[in-house]
Order: structure tokens, then C-alpha cells, then sequence
């Protein structure tokens, strides 16, 4: 996750010294509609290829899929220095490419999550993961400062977040199983564990998707509202902060950077806040699962709206509560690594991968309008008040979003998941059908591991 995103933020961190006149560096006159263009391209291939890669994950494995498409990826880095030289057009083009791989990422990272990660555990292992998020985010933002007043300049960005991932696809492809069964490094009793606890199993490969079935069904609405949610105020902020905290708080490149990257190191490290504490309440009985998912969704989105609307009136003479504001804004979206993130498992072990393709593909068209809409509403770069406007169009869609899946959401195994002949799931749905029960482990086994 911190190398796939090293791969789609360098371009968020590098478009302002591309754009401005530094010590070494070419850069170009684009205006604000070209670097949103640029900003959004790589959301056009995002989009397309959500379903496809979750076929594909289920289809060969995520592993194969995940592996060539970071390798890829990285391989596109290389090119995006000397595509600039031709002009944002040619960039653009290569924004769509790395979308069209980086659109991989989520469904097969879904894919393998259901396989591998015990529903008891659900929360801390879920979030672990996808906290590499924001710690890639953060990273790559935080040393860009760096980068960009060193020799390298910022192509620099573009090379390390190549040579990177090429290190990485390496290593997944050595180390990487697609299932506990096909691990070599683990023993069979750890191997029935984690099957007995997922609620996925080896045949699901095999298994149709059950489209009709996931399109008529009211929770998967109230999962894609919040997914859709989530992603337009994510990358509203991910996308134009650099801008922002630059012609409104007046901040130099370098300490621009580090204080863009402190939201998402907040992120980060709440998220390990919120994931046990989830896990808890669900494990003692204390809260069900779906009151958890709804309860930490709505602290993940409505926390950062009410944010949102007091950063509106921040200006340059209140730099360090804009910041402040900026980071709770981000931060607090950690609640929703216990919310809609791992609703997709709770809903459907088996078909985790395609609903996260479906569900973000959608979102992804979010994430394309969402910096035209940027682009459309500030013509001035430097008015607080046209920014004002884009903070609580944000915090109006947060709202909207959660509400939804307040009312519509689930967390309990859908009848769908796969037919009820099979054993594993059915004794897994008796588990959680009546969600309110505790889910602690109590078979010796459980105890055991």
C-alpha cells in the first residue's frame, strides 16, 4: 500500500515545483484548469479498471495481478520527467496509464484480506494494512521537500518512487502467497484457523459473481454512499492541499511539504488507535458489528465535515489552526478503517475483491470530478473565500454520503455470499446472523493460535 501510493501522490507533491520557478528544475506555465486536468487524469483510468482487476484477482489470483501491475507502475515513473517536456498532454496520458494499473490495487489487496485475515482480528490486521495509505502518502509528501531542493530536483520524486516499486514486485512475488493453503511457511493448523474464521474458502475462485444479487441488495448502496463519500473529501484535500497550504497560507515548498504530509501520518497512526478499540467492543459483545461499522464511519466523515467548515474561514494570519484543521480533517478519516473500508468482507468473504472493484470504481468518479469542481470554483488561488466554497461543498457530501449508510448499512454475511450447501460459511454466518453476539474465538483451536 505505501509503495502503490508512492505512485499515485508524487504527482499531487510535484506539480508545485513543476509549475514554479526553482534552482535546477524545468518547470511550466500551466494554469489552474491544466494542473487540474492533470490532477484528475489519473482517476480516468482508475475508474475503468476496478471491475476488470477484481475479475482478475479472483479469476489468477491477486497475487500475479497486484504484483505486474506495481511493477508496471513503477516502470511508468521513469517517463513522467520527460513526458512534461511535451506538455501536460503527454502527462496526462501517463496519469490515465498509472490509473489504469493502479486501479488493481484495491480489489486484489480485498481479495487477499478475505482470504487471510481472521473476522475476530478483522479491524487491527484490515487497518494495518491500509494504513500504508496514509503512511505512503505522508512519506512521499514529507521528503518531496527534500527532494525537490536537491540536485535530483523533482524528477528525483519520479525516479526513487520507481526504482522502489520494481524493488518491491520483486520481493511480493518471492514472498507472496494468494491464500493460507498455498503458504509454505505455515503450518496446517494455522492454515485451518485462519479458513475456519474467514468465511472464504479455496472454491470461491471458481464461484460466479452474484451480480443481480449484490445490485438489489440495500447494504451494498449503504456501503458504496460511504465509499463515495470517503473518497470525494480524501482526495479533495490529498489532491489541492499542496495548492492550498502554498497560495493561502503562504507556506515555502519545503515547509509545505512537511505540513502536508502531517495529516496523513495523523491518519496513519489513529488508525492503529481505532482498529483495537473496534475489535473490542465488537469482540466483548458490547457493540454488534454493524453498530461499529456505522458508529466509526460517522466519526470518520462527519468528524472531518465539522472540520471543514471551520477551516472556510482560516486565512494566512491563522496559519497554525488552518493546519490544525487540515489535520484533524484527514486524521479523523481513520474511523473509517473500521467502517466501509472492511464492510465489503463482513458482507461477502467470498466476493470482497469485485465489490471493491465495483464500489471503487464508482467512487473513482468522484475522485475525477471532484478536482474539476476545484478547478471550476477557484479561479484565485490566493481568495480564502473560493476555497470556502470548495471546504463545505466537501462537508456537504460527507454528510450526505454517511447518512446513507447509516440507514441502509450492514455488517452480517449476506445470503449470497455462496450456496447454502457450503459448510465453512454457514457455520460462519450462524456466527454473525445475529450480529449483536459476541464473536470472541472459544474453541480450543481459536485459544491455541
Amino acid at each position: 500500500m505505501m509503495i502503490n501510493y508512492f505512485q499515485r501522490v508524487n504527482i499531487s507533491a510535484a506539480i508545485v515545483p513543476m509549475t514554479q520557478s526553482t534552482a535546477g528544475a524545468p518547470f511550466y506555465t500551466w494554469d489552474t484548469s491544466d494542473k487540474s486536468l492533470i490532477l484528475s487524469s489519473f482517476f480516468w483510468g482508475y475508474v475503468v479498471s476496478q471491475v476488470p482487476a477484481g475479475l482478475l484477482a479472483k479469476r489468477f489470483g491477486a497475487k500475479l495481478v497486484l504484483g505486474l501491475a506495481t511493477a508496471i507502475g513503477g516502470i511508468l515513473c521513469f517517463f513522467h520527467p520527460i513526458a512534461a517536456k511535451s506538455g501536460w498532454q503527454s502527462i496526462c496520458v501517463l496519469r490515465v496509464l498509472t490509473g489504469l494499473v493502479q486501479g488493481t490495487v484495491y480489489p486484489c489487496v480485498h481479495t487477499l484480506l478475505a482470504k487471510w485475515v481472521p473476522r475476530t482480528e478483522r479491524g487491527l490486521l484490515t487497518t494495518g494494512v491500509y494504513s500504508g495509505a496514509q503512511f505512503g502518502t505522508a512519506v512521499i509528501l514529507v521528503t518531496s521537500g527534500f527532494i525537490f531542493e536537491s540536485s535530483m530536483g523533482w524528477p528525483g520524486l519520479f525516479y526513487l518512487s520507481g526504482g522502489l516499486s520494481l524493488a518491491w514486485a520483486l520481493l511480493f512475488f518471492w514472498q507472496a502467497a494468494n491464500e493460507p493453503v498455498t503458504a509454505s511457511r505455515i503450518s496446517k493448523g494455522e492454515v485451518e484457523y485462519i479458513e475456519s474464521l474467514t468465511g472464504s474458502n479455496s472454491s470461491s475462485q471458481s464461484m460466479p459473481v452474484p451480480w443481480m444479487s449484490i445490485f438489489r441488495s440495500p447494504a451494498f448502496y449503504g456501503l458504496l454512499a460511504a465509499h463515495c463519500g470517503f473518497t470525494w473529501g480524501f482526495y479533495t484535500l490529498l489532491t489541492e492541499m499542496p495548492t492550498y497550504m502554498s497560495m493561502v497560507l503562504q507556506l515555502n515548498v519545503k515547509s509545505n511539504a512537511f505540513l502536508s504530509s502531517l495529516p496523513y501520518f495523523a491518519m496513519g497512526l489513529l488508525c492503529f488507535v481505532v482498529s483495537p478499540i473496534s475489535d473490542l467492543l465488537i469482540n466483548r459483545g458490547t457493540i454488534s458489528i454493524t453498530t461499529a461499522r456505522k458508529l466509526f464511519n460517522s466519526i470518520g466523515q462527519w468528524g472531518p465535515m465539522a472540520c471543514l467548515i471551520g477551516l472556510g474561514y482560516m486565512t494566512a494570519d491563522e496559519k497554525t489552526w488552518a493546519i490544525l484543521l487540515l489535520t484533524l480533517a484527514v486524521g479523523i478519516n481513520a474511523g473509517c478503517s473500521c467502517g466501509y473500508l472492511i464492510n465489503h468482507i463482513d458482507l461477502s468473504p467470498n466476493f470482497a475483491g469485485p465489490m471493491m472493484g465495483v464500489t471503487n470504481g464508482i467512487a473513482g468518479v468522484t475522485s475525477i470530478i471532484a478536482p474539476l469542481v476545484v478547478g471550476a470554483i477557484v479561479s484565485d488561488e490566493e481568495d480564502p473565500s473560493q476555497w470556502r466554497m470548495v471546504f463545505f461543498i466537501t462537508g456537504g457530501i460527507y454528510l450526505v454520503c454517511n447518512t446513507i449508510f447509516v440507514i441502509f448499512g450492514k455488517a452480517t454475511i449476506q445470503i449470497w455470499n455462496e450456496p447454502p450447501s457450503t459448510s465453512s460459511t454457514m457455520t460462519l454466518r450462524s456466527h454473525q446472523e445475529n450480529d449483536s453476539k459476541s464473536i470472541v474465538p472459544t474453541s480450543d483451536k481459536d485459544i491455541r493460535y
